[in-house]
């Protein structure tokens, strides 16, 4: 096959979220396995009213080591078609194309259509959700013109997998997230601390990302009322939390609840949108990666505390036990407070060097080339 692909999918301008710095780390590595990569990024990717954060845009520069044409525009049909018939004309072999929201269906679905009508052109997609966490009227019809559309998929977890043969028998295999080495380097605790102003002896737990309800960061601050209760009791130092990433919920009902529960001053608050060049000092700061989730497929934060080698402690939904448990990389509860700050309890029995030769074994196998040869192999 020749070494030629065109990516579809969010990229600069927009800020480096999970999905950004995913598909921009996916576009190096390919460069860096000696194939030519175009980018197809989006113009307009949601409506305002759409989007629940403060800003969609990057304030960085463009990147100089990737081609990126910022073309797509998610709600005009005309645009649609312009681009599927001007990358249909490219004849390029490989597509590869990311899918996380049913939103995104009608315009991704028709691209890539008109795009496979040149007869040369194979499409494989990475899906990083089939069935969305926070449903609405049209997901299912959305998702399923977008499927129609597509050769083969990716998955990164057993749980989208499943959901993806309820809706199709194309060719699929599963992937695991690469991890995210693309967000800075590990650092000392004390280090990342004095550069964020925090004590540099106090025990530190880490919420990260955007905050939105199926996250549990409410169940989290539960929990840890539990854990400052009980650490009160027994004359224990406190633990703490910090919470690293923009409120894409009412940021007044978790501020409520922080002073409802008395954690006013066990708190560390960071909720502005985090940029790439910072998430390194928030990882190699804290002692452990608390992932309350209601509900879930599988999280960009797990790679991340991989990369930092800091232990987690996830929510027994989704796809979110299973690295957890394949490498003993920290522990599973339940999600509701009073496991999960039993599993907080624990986690400070054990200490973080407990889980740091497993942390550093399991780096080693998720990899970004194991994804590109896994594209690759779809298509071959």
């Amino acid at each position: 096959m020749k070494k030629e692909l065109i990516l579809i999918g969010t990229t600069w301008p927009f800020r480096s979220g999970g999905i950004a710095s995913f598909n921009e780390r996916l576009a190096r590595e390919f460069q860096a396995q000696g194939y030519t990569v175009t980018i197809y990024t989006f113009s307009l990717q949601y409506p305002s009213f759409l989007f629940p954060g403060k800003s969609q845009y990057s304030s960085d520069p463009a990147p100089t080591d990737l081609t990126i044409h910022v073309k797509i525009n998610s709600i005009n049909p005309f645009n649609w078609i312009w681009m599927g018939y001007m990358i249909a004309r490219k004849k390029v072999p490989l597509i590869v194309v990311r899918f996380w929201l049913p939103f995104m269906g009608p315009c991704l679905g028709t691209i890539l259509r008109i795009i496979r009508w040149n007869g040369v052109s194979k499409v494989v997609c990475i899906a990083d959700n089939i069935i969305p966490h926070e449903k609405r009227i049209g997901d299912k019809w959305f998702t399923r013109y977008f499927i129609g559309a597509v050769d083969a998929f990716i998955t990164m977890s057993k749980k989208v997998h499943q959901d993806l043969l309820t809706f199709t028998n194309k060719k699929s295999t599963i992937c695991p997230h690469p991890l995210y080495d693309n967000f800075g380097t590990i650092m000392t605790k004390e280090a990342a601390r004095a550069h964020l102003g925090l004590p540099a002896t106090e025990r530190i737990v880490l919420f990260f990302g955007f905050i939105r309800k199926y996250k549990g960061l409410d169940i989290l601050l539960k929990a840890m009322q539990l854990v400052k209760l009980k650490n009160e009791a027994n004359h224990l130092p406190p633990v703490k939390l910090m919470i690293a990433g923009e409120f894409y919920d009412e940021a007044e009902t978790y501020q409520n609840l922080i002073t409802e529960l008395g954690l006013t001053e066990y708190i560390y608050s960071f909720t502005n949108f985090i940029p790439s060049d910072q998430v390194q000092y928030y990882l190699n700061a804290c002692d452990f990666v608390i992932q309350p989730y209601r509900n879930a497929t599988q999280s960009g934060v797990t790679p991340l505390a991989y990369h930092f080698e800091k232990p987690m402690l996830v929510t027994s939904v989704g796809a979110l036990p299973d690295m957890i448990l394949a490498d003993n990389s920290g522990l599973v509860a339940e999600p509701n407070p009073e496991c999960i700050a039993a599993g907080i309890e624990e986690l400070y029995l054990q200490g973080e060097d407990y889980y740091l030769d497993q942390l550093r074994k399991g780096k080693k196998k998720y990899q970004w080339d194991q994804l590109v040869y896994s594209i690759v192999d779809l298509v071959k």
